[in-house]
């Protein structure tokens, strides 16, 4: 049976100490926090807001098993190996630590090079029928070329263990076009948005939101559902407006990486996280962005 995810499903960034272990007191603080909102379906780590790729095969392990005993709601892994055999063994270990699903990563080389097709459905498959992993379809931006054609998304939701897909094309065009084709090929495929910067144009064809921007407003974005389940883009649009000055501060900035590191100041912030530690290859932002993060919380009346 797959795991119902109509509703909220944050993307939790994973917690680090001052000298840079990933602390796990604090991540079982951020998602009990997270899964106490009503309608948060479930937490997914080690994507890219949980720096996933960041951690040694040891810590991600620890990771899921140890969230896994913190909260109530299912956890969701990330699964990001390049290879097909690496990422059926990392879906194991995922799957031995207590995950219930997998947010199944293109393999990285295709963001340079491209996939030849059928490459990304015998991924999927080989998860789900040697990991026994149920997967969640990634769709990349279309500016990369790990994107996936909407043949190879129609595909890859008919195969068995295929359950949900988190949207990211980030072109409306293509959103307004696919997106129905999918629902109606496949009507049991549970449709979630993960545009954090697009949230308002989205929101009225989808089931649910995974998203990193669940981290600091959880709230605001399930009214923003139910908002968009009700077809009210009066009551949408309010919710879009009274978070705009976050999204800007979050996720309008010179790369989308860098939303991690204002996600966590943003926790910081909210009093979530004692620290805004990041691993490198992220960098630090300035005291002046730090300062425009929480000038942007309290103009939403987050703070």
């Amino acid at each position: 049976m797959s795991l119902d995810l109509r509703g909220l499903n944050p993307a939790p960034v994973t917690p680090f100490t001052p000298d840079g272990e990933v602390d796990h007191q604090a991540m079982a603080k951020l998602g009990q926090w997270l899964a106490g909102h009503d309608g948060v379906k479930s937490l997914v780590v080690l994507g890219h807001a949980g720096e996933g790729t960041f951690l040694t095969q040891d810590e991600q392990v620890a990771t899921i098993s140890q969230l896994v005993d913190a909260v109530d709601v299912p956890v969701i892994a990330g699964i990001t190996g390049e290879g097909t055999h690496v990422a059926v063994e990392e879906a194991k270990r995922a799957v031995a630590a207590g995950a219930q699903a997998a947010l199944v990563y293109p393999s990285h080389g295709w963001l340079r090079f491209g996939y030849q097709q059928g490459a990304p459905q015998e991924r999927y498959r080989a998860i789900y029928e040697e990991a026994g992993l149920p997967c969640i379809l990634f769709q990349y931006p279309d500016v990369t070329k790990a994107n996936y054609d909407l043949e190879t998304q129609l595909e890859i939701a008919a195969q068995p263990g295929v359950f949900a897909t988190k949207n990211g094309v980030r072109n409306m065009r293509r959103w307004d076009t696919e997106i129905p084709v999918l629902r109606r090929e496949n009507p049991d495929l549970q449709i979630l948005s993960c545009h954090d910067e697009y949230l308002l144009h989205t929101m009225f064809d989808v089931d649910g939101l995974l998203v990193g921007y669940g981290n600091i407003a959880p709230e605001p974005l399930l009214e923003l559902i139910a908002a968009g389940k009700a077809q009210d883009y009066a009551a949408a649009r309010a919710v879009h407006d009274r978070l705009l000055p976050v999204t800007k501060a979050v996720y309008h900035r010179g790369s989308h990486m860098e939303g991690t590191v204002a996600l966590k100041l943003a926790l910081k912030a909210l009093g979530v996280l004692e620290n805004a530690t990041v691993r490198s290859p992220l960098i630090d932002l300035s005291a002046e962005a730090e300062q425009e993060i929480v000038q942007a919380l309290r103009t939403a009346q987050l703070i």
